[in-house]
């Protein structure tokens, strides 16, 4: 009986956690302040204007102009729906259209079993830290940070006719930028220069992550280096394999700058892109057929964007 009080006082003491440090009976706190709400909001809808004004405005502006004949000349209230006639247009009475496509996808070969596999190669040997792998790094990255337009202008000390140092060394007289023959091979070989210190930085930045068990159990049991690559490592990298696969196919699409230099995407250097360019922008201002020309590449790129984000929701579904 006398304990019984005693237990009846311990009930009646509240809890720290239900008492403020002056004793009084604690507040139920916010989760966000009023100032955290405002600073959260600016930081989505910010982003979501500019991307929705710059991207998604632009991208429908295009598919809707693509239906019309809109010289950019006369007012909006006059324009004229052709419905699917440009498309017609493009594909059956558009020379440059099929040459296009054909260096586009001859762009798309060359990155991707080219280029690609060279800076992957580059990636494997750099991740074994040799000496002065820092440096190395650094100077196959440098031609990422220039524009595709600069480096045109680099390789013209290389592919110039008379004062270039190829025809300097090998005392020829080709002409690389102006024979139609060629010209796609040299801006090719431009364009690859800087597209493996990119995918040299995506496969090193991967290869830092992979797990050095799993080499080693692949060295314990006997697998050659290659085999342990091609067998243990290279399946981990799949979602750098995902991301590289995009990366290609949107830079073969999106190659511009350095055609656009040499000869604004003529003789021998057609390309869906320099092909907008020259009837959006061009003497022609045919908006609704450049409209329709960036619409094909839109659809393009939408195929391969899709298909990695299907992927990487399903993988991170499981």
């Amino acid at each position: 009986m006398s304990d019984l009080p005693l237990i009846q006082a311990d009930r009646a003491v509240p809890s720290p956690a239900a008492t403020t440090p002056t004793g009084g009976r604690r507040r139920r706190l916010r989760l966000l302040s009023r100032t955290d709400r405002v600073v959260i909001t600016l930081m989505v809808l910010v982003p979501l204007l500019l991307v929705t004004g710059f991207v998604w405005l632009p991208a429908v502006a295009t598919v809707l102009l693509s239906g019309t004949d809109w010289d950019g000349i006369g007012p909006l209230n006059e324009i004229d729906f052709v419905g699917a006639r440009n498309y017609s247009d493009v594909v059956n009475i558009y020379p440059p259209f099929v040459p296009a496509i054909q260096h586009n996808l001859l762009w798309l070969a060359v990155l991707f079993v080219v280029a690609t596999p060279f800076g992957m190669f580059l990636a494997v040997l750099l991740d074994k830290e040799m000496r002065g792998s820092r440096f190395y790094q650094t100077a196959l990255y440098l031609p990422v940070v220039l524009s595709l337009a600069l480096i045109g202008f680099v390789w013209q000390l290389l592919y110039s006719r008379d004062q270039g140092l190829i025809n300097a060394v090998f005392g020829s007289d080709v002409d690389w930028y102006g024979d139609s023959s060629v010209n796609i091979w040299a801006v090719m070989i431009a364009s690859g220069w800087r597209h493996v210190g990119y995918i040299m930085l995506l496969y090193l930045a991967g290869l830092k992550g992979v797990d050095p068990s799993l080499r080693e159990a692949a060295a314990v049991d006997g697998a050659s280096e290659s085999r342990t690559f091609f067998r243990v490592v290279f399946p981990v990298l799949r979602p750098i394999n995902i991301i590289v696969l995009v990366v290609t196919v949107i830079e073969s699409l999106r190659a511009f700058d350095l055609v656009w230099v040499v000869n604004k995407g003529r003789n021998g250097l057609e390309l869906i892109s320099a092909l907008v360019t020259q009837n959006v922008v061009g003497e022609a201002s045919r908006i609704g057929f450049g409209s329709a020309l960036a619409t094909i590449m839109l659809v393009v790129s939408l195929v391969f964007i899709t298909i990695y984000l299907a992927t990487v929701m399903r993988e991170n579904r499981e």
